[in-house]
């Protein structure tokens, strides 16, 4: 064996680094296999020569990579002992690396952890330690390490993360681009949540990043590297700038190669690091459609061109945002994105999680719950079987009062830790008295979905949003307020557009993805696989088209119809007016745009949210307004030559179920055998509704819900088909309901062509109870 090791040792011959380590164009594609742009590292390394690289970042290095570095032979035997230990194991086959092994594996090998490279990279590195100085080792080391944001070598990271080059960088400043060589993607501050949602986000990745800076300066005293006095000087973190893009990553397209990378690196079985990517020679075929692109972004730059005015309203028109998705229902592939005006002056990809909550758009996964899991028993305990629970049909009847107390699941008051009541309030104040589950959606009334939600469990609402496809990660918020039915959370347009396209596929559910195949060397290496899971029995999942249907056709959404198509969709609104959504479909597409308000510099710690009270002219901004009109606009360009495919017919479900004090009606008598109508008397025309008389077991009807039986409306009022303001004869002005909002037997089952032109005026959410927090 030794003579072998020896022959190796003396028969291996370095590679050149030029050869393995110069980094290539990565090019993306549309999904119509045209070219989209050629990016790679090859723009963003730029080697330094030793004298370049200043001394406290070789200290650095150093005393956080390789103590021993200048008088060792480029290996560490105990840790070359305790790595094949391992890997004769069958465990991780890392570790014993030195700054020369580390050197040799970048730049001369591949990064596959096995066996075979590990012997490799053993025999070449003792033959670089044995022949390279160690000043070329360092200098070859800091130029081809990996230091993310495409930044390969030292004066690249120094551009990247602080706009300088290197010989200007500080010593504490040179202790944080230390830390990245332990990994990028996990001490970045910026975060990288699409490579691991998890454990990269920007809080956690800043945790670990300060705790290894200080950790390294600390290093660094012990070894002598560092005057104690001098590491007393360093006690803020440097804080790097945002990440840039270059310019031909401007427009939309930054954002979409972003997208496609991160989803490759986290989904590829091959093992592809952000690195190795950034090495560039990579074929990246992606779903983004060119025309939907170029349409969604010509929609809301439209929008923002015509109503927002910075000039004229500093104060309401300035960091306005918009986001938008529109996601294949079949496939769940991303067509479409809007992150941002610019890739390369807003860095924030705005079509993922931005933390803007959601507010009404979270409606349909309460209905979907109470259908799918049911209302509890109030006399059972809270964990109950499906057998005692009562599917709910959305002709149920709930209370739609204004500052409605909101009660547990058995009656009882619910209270905070504080022992405060929750008051549930709707958009505009406005009571709305008894009303089916379907109209509450079509006006977006708050009070009864949030006692929905607590009458079936707000656990069970969080799985069915799961289940449609949303996360539970930090962007789903607390589930056990009573808040959360009416959409605290703030999951990315992505994940609406992908879950509302759940329901339009009769409970479907496939995963949003951006990436079909990746190529390297002209080798398929990553190839999609679309996969769909049950979500919903289709019949529930058609239910909730069928409602949301009617939300677009003669409630808050009706900006967003689309002539001679069926479009399903939901307003949404949230607490203070600072964010503002509109989420829907049709059997083919699915599109979720977003509307907030928030500093666009990432420097500013403390920026927030910011109202939008008279931004654009509007007294405040709803759902139903500029996000519902970008919708239409974008959606009737997207589905121009589409065939015309009408929604499944939704079948009776579930039992007419009265909640939050909804009072059921008492059933009039049974008529008498004499009082019966023959056959030929029950085909005559029943009397106008002006000539009915309501007996006292008689509900009225809430305004414009057309399949009202009883023919009366507040006390015998007549309505014309046309409710101008959501207004009846004899109705409170604005759409009120004035009775008790039923429907004869509790039935509420479809739509008439008749017209609300005052539906989407004040059509959101309330002040969402003393926590704030609103639907």
């Amino acid at each position: 064996m030794m003579g072998a090791a020896g022959i190796a040792y003396a028969l291996v011959v370095p590679p050149e680094v030029k050869d393995v380590a110069t980094a290539q164009n990565n090019v993306y594609y549309w999904a119509d296999d045209t070219q989209m742009v050629a990016t790679g590292g090859s723009v963003n390394r730029q080697s330094l020569e030793y004298a370049q690289i200043p001394v406290a970042m070789r200290n650095a290095v150093i005393s956080a990579e390789n103590k021993s570095f200048e008088d060792d032979r480029g290996i560490d035997p105990m840790g070359i002992a305790r790595a094949f230990w391992n890997m004769a194991r069958g465990g991780d086959t890392q570790g014993g690396s030195t700054i020369t092994q580390q050197y040799v594996k970048n730049s001369m090998l591949t990064q596959e952890q096995t066996l075979s490279r590990k012997v490799k990279e053993l025999f070449i590195t003792l033959k670089v330690g044995e022949n390279v100085p160690k000043k070329k080792v360092m200098e070859g080391y800091l130029n081809v390490s990996y230091y993310g944001r495409g930044a390969s070598g030292l004066q690249a990271a120094a551009r990247a993360y602080y706009n300088k080059d290197a010989t200007a960088l500080t010593p504490s400043e040179c202790a944080f681009l230390a830390t990245l060589l332990k990994g990028a993607s996990y001490y970045d501050p910026a975060g990288a949540p699409d490579v691991d949602p998890v454990n990269a986000t920007a809080e956690k990745n800043t945790e670990r990043a300060k705790a290894r800076w200080s950790w390294i300066l600390d290093e660094e005293v012990k070894d002598g590297r560092m005057s104690a006095a001098e590491r007393a000087g360093y006690k803020e973190f440097p804080e790097p700038d945002a990440p840039r893009k270059d310019a031909k990553l401007g427009g939309q397209t930054g954002y979409l190669v972003d997208l496609a990378t991160k989803y490759f690196l986290a989904h590829n079985e091959e093992g592809v690091t952000e690195k190795e990517l950034a090495r560039g020679g990579y074929e990246i075929h992606t779903t983004f459609d060119k025309k939907k692109v170029a349409a969604l972004e010509k929609s809301i730059t439209e929008v923002y061109e015509a109503e927002i005015d910075e000039k004229a309203r500093p104060d309401k028109d300035t960091h306005v945002e918009f986001g938008g998705a529109s996601v294949d229902t079949a496939t769940g592939a991303i067509v479409a994105t809007y992150g941002g005006q610019d890739a390369t002056k807003h860095y924030t990809n705005n079509a993922d999680a931005t933390g803007a909550q959601v507010g009404s758009t979270f409606k349909p996964f309460v209905l979907a719950a109470a259908m799918q899991y049911g209302k509890r028993n109030p006399e059972l305990g809270p964990e109950q079987s499906e057998s005692e629970r009562v599917l709910v049909s959305p002709k149920s009847t709930y209370n739609g009062d204004n500052e409605l107390r909101i009660n547990k699941y058995d009656g009882t008051v619910w209270q905070n830790e504080e022992g405060e009541e929750w008051l549930q309030t709707n958009d505009g104040d406005k009571s709305y008295g008894d009303i089916s589950l379907r109209y509450a959606m079509q006006e977006s009334a708050n009070s009864p979905f949030v006692q929905l939600g607590m009458d079936v469990g707000t656990d069970k609402v969080k799985q069915a949003a799961i289940d449609a496809g949303l996360r539970d990660d930090d962007y789903m918020a607390n589930s056990t307020v009573p808040s959360f039915s009416i959409g605290t959370s703030s999951p990315s347009a992505i994940r609406m557009a992908g879950s509302y396209a759940t329901f339009a596929t009769s409970g479907q559910q496939s995963e949003p993805f951006s990436v079909t195949e990746v190529k390297h060397k002209g080798e398929v290496i990553y190839k999609h696989e679309t996969k769909t899971k049950p979500a919903f029995p289709s019949i529930i999942a058609d239910n909730v088209t069928d409602v949301l249907k009617n939300v677009v056709e003669n409630g808050t959404g009706r900006p967003a119809r689309l002539p001679g198509r069926d479009a399903a969709g939901k307003t949404g609104t949230t607490d203070g007016n600072k964010s503002a959504w509109f989420v829907g479909y049709t059997p083919q597409l699915s599109t979720a745009v977003s509307m907030f308000r928030m500093d666009d510099d990432e420097k500013n710690k403390d920026r927030e949210f910011l109202e939008m009270y008279g931004t654009g002219g509007e007294t405040s901004i709803h759902g139903a307004s500029f996000p519902a009109q970008i919708w239409h606009d974008y959606m009737t360009e997207a589905m121009k030559g589409k065939k015309v495919v009408r929604f499944p017919k939704a079948e009776p479900y579930g039992e007419t179920v009265f909640g939050g004090g909804a009072v059921s009606p008492t059933p009039s008598p049974s008529p008498t055998p004499e009082e019966s109508e023959s056959p030929e008397e029950s085909k005559s025309p029943s009397p106008t509704p002006s000539t009915i008389t309501p007996s006292p077991s008689m509900t009225s009807c809430a305004p414009l819900d057309w399949e009202c039986k009883n023919g009366n409306q507040n006390g015998g009022g007549t309505t014309d088909g046309n409710d101008n303001g959501g207004t009846t004869e004899g109705s409170t002005e604005g759409g009120t309901d004035a009775g008790t909002g039923t429907t004869e037997g509790g039935t509420d089952t479809g739509t008439t062509e008749g017209t609300d032109e005052g539906a989407t005026e004040g059509e959101e959410n309330g002040r969402g109870g003393i926590f704030g927090g609103g639907g």
